[in-house]
């Protein structure tokens, strides 16, 4: 089940009156535990005993951390919980990844050798539900947190089903304390929870599928090199279009969440509005980059090691990031071309960062400019099916060549006013928020915009044109 499917509003409107109902607290729980693993069953059934298993030993792994014993000890139930939980990542996600790269290392040392190519399907949401399970594991062992006595709770904190699939990547410590208390949406919450799910669908439906999706497939898939404009027009359609699909997925996962009466934080603060790389990754996908810095950059040593050791350490991070989101050198080239430019950015910083020039409208617009640029090449290689249609399509963006393009005056009418729409609309609401601006704005206007996007977003589920989001591959 999809967000912008019907059926998943009927399962949300079954599951959302059953919770509204006068059951006791536990009984609600369960009825919410139950849902989020019929939810991720609609998939595929078998594997909901992965989510199960990787919940039953992450959930024991830290009953046992938590008990009285020494230092040594709680390390190494640690590491196996760890190792426990990476292997059943590492089996699904790169297994074919790893053999396939090791037959080509073997092949170029002149060694022949065959091996019988894994059938795996890879466990939707997998990547998300296991780093939940490995930050709780970890904030148990800091001692952040205390272990969660109750299994129904911990249970339905990594299988919630409007994070699940693709998160937001939510901490234990912001979501179990939510379940000690009856949970029960207000009429604020239910309008502004509800209106966040309209927004999403709106987003994926008209935004990203029927306005950028099909422009970026026409460049992205193209056999031939694309022309100076088509490159530019296919990143930028891109661009716009994963930010949608992905901010998509977490406003209609908080809107829902809220509408039970949880309380969730931002994935996305207008992140093509960042002013430098640093910037975009406070803004983008940000429960991922609080993850990666908690739980791995801090842990490598940060920027506690001295100048080239915090290089080696942010590259590190944006590497396995990039590793993070998808098995292949491409995913890789976009994490790591992430951490040269934070790392050029910290170095301009080291030495002009008190410019005062840099501080004024001007140079902040130029910075905010050349960001967005920055963020559309690399987004190239998170895109291209592989190393040789991205440079093709690189090499176009930067090479000149014919200035006309190819792909049609109706794409480039799609993809530019949306675009200058979203960099307009992000830019203004830089240091605001979503909630903030739609306070700001009369009621009767609100009501007009809300049952705008509702039909848009009715009228774009009956198009028949149903695409996933994007990060269920992930």
């Amino acid at each position: 089940m999809q967000f912008n499917s019907l059926i998943f509003l009927l399962f949300f409107l079954v599951v959302f009156i059953l919770c509204r109902l006068a059951f006791p607290w536990k009984a609600t729980k369960v009825i919410l535990l139950v849902s989020s693993y019929l939810f991720y069953a609609a998939w595929n059934p078998v594997l909901v005993l992965i989510l199960f298993a990787c919940t039953i030993v992450s959930w024991l792994d830290s009953e046992l951390i938590d008990r009285p014993r020494n230092q040594a000890q709680k390390r190494l139930i640690l590491t196996i919980g760890i190792i426990l939980n990476l292997g059943l990542l590492a089996y699904f996600k790169y297994a074919d990844f790893f053999l396939s790269n090791l037959i080509n290392l073997l092949r170029l040392l002149n060694v022949s050798v065959t091996f019988a190519k894994p059938s795996i399907v890879l466990p939707i949401g997998i990547s998300f539900y296991i780093f939940r399970s490995l930050s709780y594991n970890i904030d148990v062992y800091r001692g952040k947190i205390k272990a969660c006595p109750s299994f129904l709770d911990y249970a339905l904190y990594v299988s919630f089903f409007p994070q699940l699939l693709a998160g937001p990547i939510v901490r234990a410590g912001d979501f179990l304390p939510q379940l000690a208390e009856p949970k029960k949406a207000n009429s604020d919450q239910l309008g502004w929870g509800f209106s966040l799910l309209a927004i999403g669908i709106f987003q994926k439906q008209i935004l990203c599928d029927l306005f950028l999706a099909p422009v970026a497939d026409k460049v992205f898939n193209a056999v031939q090199k694309p022309l100076m404009i088509d490159a530019w027009v296919g990143a930028v359609a891109f661009t716009g279009q994963i930010f949608f699909d992905f901010s998509a997925y977490s406003t209609c996962a908080i809107g829902v969440a809220m509408c039970f009466g949880f309380s969730t934080m931002d994935n996305f603060k207008f992140p093509y509005a960042a002013i430098g790389f640093q910037d975009f990754w406070r803004r983008w996908h940000i429960s991922l980059s609080i993850w990666l810095r908690d739980y791995l950059y801090i842990p490598l040593g940060g920027n506690r090691g001295g100048e080239l050791r915090t290089y080696f350490n942010l590259l590190m991070t944006m590497l396995l990031g990039g590793l993070w989101h998808g098995a292949g050198w491409r995913f890789v080239a976009w994490g790591g071309l992430h951490g040269i430019f934070l790392a050029g950015e910290r170095i301009a910083k080291k030495y002009w960062g008190d410019v005062k020039f840099f501080q004024k409208l001007p140079a902040r617009i130029f910075f905010w400019l050349l960001t967005y640029v920055g963020v559309c090449i690399a987004w190239v290689f998170f895109r291209a099916e592989s190393f040789g249609k991205a440079f093709r399509i690189i090499s176009s963006m930067v090479s000149g060549g014919l200035v006309f393009s190819n792909i049609g005056l109706r794409d480039i009418a799609f993809v530019v006013p949306v675009s200058v729409l979203l960099l307009a609309a992000h830019w203004l609401l830089r240091d605001s928020s979503l909630e903030e601006a739609a306070k700001k704005i009369p009621w009767w206007l609100q009501a007009v915009i809300l049952a705008s996007i509702v039909i848009g977003s009715i009228l774009g589920m009956t198009r028949g044109d149903m695409r996933e989001f994007i990060y269920f591959q992930f």
